[in-house]
């Protein structure tokens, strides 16, 4: 784990509102407008009503979320979350901020000192500089921290983090006022307060029969352009892109590791046993063989990473020797280094002293200075670590890092804090600087142990490459125009389908690393083949661009294969509904109904409105509807659902009790529309702002 005393209070503040967009209190889903990337200035990754976004801007704030994340690897899905929480971040900082400014609204200097220093601070505040007990601020405390701030240097990092922080409160606060007056502007009536009181406590008890879609075979309903043509008509609002997506077909050639592969690497981590066994310098021997170069540490019990690790580490001897085994892709060996009896949690202070112009052997010896003096009793550790130590998160508490367990901290340190006994004064070297501890208490007692750890990952030799390669290379150079699916079927390969790939993805439908395929696509026309074999993970993919959707309401073409289903089944619903009339012809009861149309009565109860689910089918939205707008002991016209095709008879509505508590009903409904308001609000301005995303052509 990261250490977690190194991650700064104020880091960690700025890390919270980093990852909470400017308008966290206006919209909670993602923003993901796209466009085409072929326009637009060279440098400029978007556009908001008109503004442009520069890419060297938006570089340097996602540099700076990747460091307050506190992560120490950005890559992958986590890395594509950070470029889109930032690209959120700008793109609703830039609509909020033009329409406070056509507004004139303004936080002022007291309102952005109440929200830190007032009777009722901003929750962060009271998140962070809170006395638990109490749950109010602790003023002491965080005029202490304030004092600091304002004679720390212009570019101490933790000074520079808490002025992001206090202008961020009041970046929010504008917003809270912008939504404010949109929202207060919301009003419920009585009316409004028992139909939905009733909505959500009325009670339908009815009697259906159905005839099922399913009851006509597929191949016994051939739609024709015209049904089509009016599915689409009907629904065209629902066929809205809101960003340009691409389709291509293509077909993998998988160099995963072969069973010779597996067995060579094997192989090669079992000619390390007899080393390793006889190895008097395991961390050494760690660090020169293996692939993952970790550190040794003392473990407890269930912390070793692999279970069958714990099963026999714990029950044997130093020097035992397991494996080879498999675990995470890779082959493993693991030794017994030591093992013995150990605290369960250490309480600790500490202070941080990082190298400057003399490096870590300066860092060193002012780190054995402070030692002297504490030792001396001329000096006293919080003092000096209010005033030396670089972690100022801890500093300002006089060092104090309080009890923590096995892997919070960086190993070297928790060595030094385990290994130690209570009273003990040690000096440490990290990744992070000098660490001068002491060890203030230990609790508990278990076993623990230490274990050297192999391993070597399993990849794919040169000879499997090379084959998967050239068998993809060879079936790129055999395509021509239009001959794609002919010599897919020709080589007995299978195709395959990524389906509405977006500009900014770098992984589809089962495959991962393939944001440089995703840009071929993002450049090619439609029909074209990819113009190299393209590698992602361990598969080597030829590539047929197959469909452009671009951004805006698709054409019926676009979407003739979604609908499908859906419009067969509205060819079906016609044939079922004509049987049901026939049915209803002559017939007094829902009975009589079923009897003609070869069905089933089923009766329901207690169905309410709000709730709009036949038990055992599905969501039926017309159907529940229709039935609260009838009355009872009449037999419906068919109604066309999404299961089937319906006839009912409702037997009686079961009015709710009467409401006891209006205002209450009234209160509750007012906050349900105005979160939902918020949302509406800003999807409104930001159709109006005209986003223009071209990050494709950077990322």
């Amino acid at each position: 784990m990261v250490m977690n005393f190194l991650r700064e209070r104020m880091g960690r503040i700025v890390a919270i509102v980093i990852g909470v967009s400017l308008l966290a209190f206006i919209i909670g889903e993602v923003l993901r407008q796209g466009s085409s990337f072929f326009h637009g200035d060279r440098d400029a990754i978007g556009e908001v009503s008109g503004e442009k976004i520069s890419y060297k801007d938006f570089e340097q704030q996602l540099d700076n979320a990747k460091k307050q994340s506190g992560q120490a690897d950005i890559s992958g899905q986590f890395a594509s979350y950070m470029q889109e929480m930032v690209w959120n971040q700008k793109v609703s900082q830039i609509i909020l901020n033009k329409e406070i400014d056509k507004l004139g609204l303004v936080v002022s200097a007291d309102e952005a000192d109440a929200m830190v220093n007032g009777n009722n601070p901003d929750q962060q505040i009271v998140q962070y500089f809170g006395d638990p007990k109490t749950g109010q601020v602790d003023k002491a405390k965080l005029s202490a921290f304030e004092q600091n701030m304002r004679s720390a240097k212009a570019d101490d990092p933790t000074k520079q983090q808490w002025e992001m922080f206090i202008k961020q409160l009041s970046t929010n606060k504008l917003g809270q006022k912008y939504v404010s007056i949109a929202t207060n502007g919301l009003y419920v009536n009585s009316l409004d307060a028992m139909d939905d009181y009733s909505n959500r406590n009325k009670l339908a008890n009815f009697k259906y029969v159905t005839l099922d879609y399913a009851s006509i075979p597929d191949n016994k309903v051939n739609p024709t352009d015209d049904d089509y043509q009016s599915y689409y008509d009907e629904h065209k609002s629902q066929f809205k892109n809101k960003e340009e997506t691409r389709s291509f077909d293509y077909v993998s050639f998988n160099a995963a590791p072969s069973k010779d592969d597996s067995a060579a690497v094997k192989a090669s981590v079992e000619k390390l046993i007899p080393a390793l066994k006889t190895s008097t310098n395991d961390s050494l021997f760690v660090q020169i063989n293996a692939d993952t170069k970790a550190p040794l540490a003392f473990k407890k019990k269930g912390a070793l990473g692999d279970p069958a690790l714990d099963s026999v580490m714990f029950n044997n001897s130093n020097g035992f020797v397991y494996g080879p085994y498999v675990s995470n892709g890779s082959y493993k060996i693991a030794k017994l280094v030591d093992s013995k009896v150990g605290p369960d949690s250490v309480k600790a202070r500490h202070i941080l002293i990082q190298p400057g112009a003399s490096g870590i052997a300066g860092a060193q010896a002012k780190a054995d200075s402070l030692k002297k003096l504490i030792q001396s009793g001329k000096g006293n550790f919080a003092d000096l670590a209010k005033t030396f130590s670089a972690d100022k998160g801890s500093a300002e508490k006089g060092g104090e890092l309080g009890f923590f367990g096995r892997g919070a901290m960086v190993p070297q340190f928790e060595t030094a804090a385990f290994a130690g006994k209570k009273g003990d004064l040690k000096t440490v070297v990290s990744q992070f600087g000098v660490h001068l501890i002491e060890i203030e208490d230990q609790k508990g007692s278990s076993k623990v142990v230490e274990v050297a750890v192999v391993d070597k990952a399993i990849t794919p030799s040169s000879k499997t490459q090379t084959v998967a390669y050239s068998a993809a290379q060879k079936f790129l150079g055999s395509l021509s125009k239009g001959n794609f699916d002919a010599e897919v079927k020709k080589e007995g390969l299978t195709k395959k389908t990524a389906a509405d790939v977006n500009a900014l993805a770098s992984s589809f439908q089962g495959v991962d690393n393939a944001r440089e395929l995703v840009r071929w696509a993002y450049k090619a026309d439609k029909g074209d083949f990819g113009d190299q074999v393209y590698e992602a993970g361990n598969q080597y993919i030829v590539p047929v661009l197959t469909e452009i959707k671009p951004k805006g309401t698709l054409p019926l073409e676009a979407v003739k294969k979604q609908i499908e289903s859906a419009v067969r089944n509205q060819v079906k619903a016609k044939q079922l509904i004509a049987k049901l009339q026939e049915a209803e012809n002559g017939a007094s009861s829902i009975g009589q109904v079923a009897q003609k149309a070869g069905a089933k009565v089923v009766p329901v109860q207690n169905v309410v409105f709000n709730n709009p689910v036949i038990p055992g089918l599905s969501l039926e939205y017309k159907v529940v509807g229709t039935i609260f707008g009838s009355k009872p002991n009449k037999l419906s016209k068919p109604i066309q659902g999404e299961h089937g095709v319906y006839v009912f008879s409702l037997d009686n509505f079961i009015g709710p009790a009467q409401l006891a508590n209006a205002v209450r009903e009234k209160t509750q409904l007012e906050q349900t529309i105005s979160q939902r308001s918020q949302g509406l609000i800003f999807d409104a301005l930001k159709d109006k702002a005209d986003v223009k995303d071209y990050r494709s052509k950077f990322l």
